[in-house]
């Protein structure tokens, strides 16, 4: 039976409402961009999720879970992101894909984490998390980086955009201990 994602990434059932959990740590394999032109990572996307799946193979790895964007920051004009996938076990070197990008090792990061599931098109996506943002400021929580979509979904695979899932994941800010 292959390994797959851990609690609290539910792949089965989407996060209506923010649900706030521990993560552990998760390996992954990404291909890294700082000040990457985020009009251009639409074609970054595809060059790296329609080849990375079969390199891990090639290297004894399994992915567990879907494919990922890791923000370091919030992208304006240009974003400092990782795209790639999680894996059975950690990468213990870097390799290139048949396209030339550099695959490494890396982790999605273990923490106090905000979930919830945007149901969905790419062109509703902004406001989801602009909800997810305030859903989270009125259970007051603080939003940390970095911050995560989960593409639980397949675009080639699902047929009408309502059907879509990714999931949006954000560390959170420590709370400070109350004071008596």
């Amino acid at each position: 039976m292959p390994a797959s994602m851990p609690a609290p990434y539910d792949l089965e059932s989407p996060f209506e409402e923010v649900r706030v959990a521990q993560a552990p740590a998760v390996a992954t394999a990404a291909v890294r961009r700082i000040e990457f032109p985020v009009h251009k990572l639409p074609r970054l996307m595809d060059g790296v999720f329609s080849h990375l799946a079969e390199a891990l193979a090639e290297q004894g790895l399994t992915p567990i879970g879907p494919a990922f964007a890791l923000h370091h920051r919030f992208p304006v004009d240009t974003a400092d992101l990782e795209l790639g996938l999680p894996i059975d076990q950690p990468l213990t070197r870097s390799f290139t894909l048949p396209n030339g990008l550099l695959v490494e090792p890396s982790e999605l990061p273990a923490g106090r984490v905000a979930i919830r599931s945007h149901m969905g098109g790419y062109a509703s996506l902004a406001e989801s998390w602009g909800a997810f943002v305030e859903s989270c400021g009125d259970a007051g929580e603080q939003l940390a980086y970095p911050f995560w979509e989960l593409y639980v979904s397949n675009p080639a695979e699902v047929s009408r955009p309502a059907e879509l899932r990714t999931d949006m994941v954000s560390l959170l800010q420590e709370r400070a201990a109350t004071r008596a």
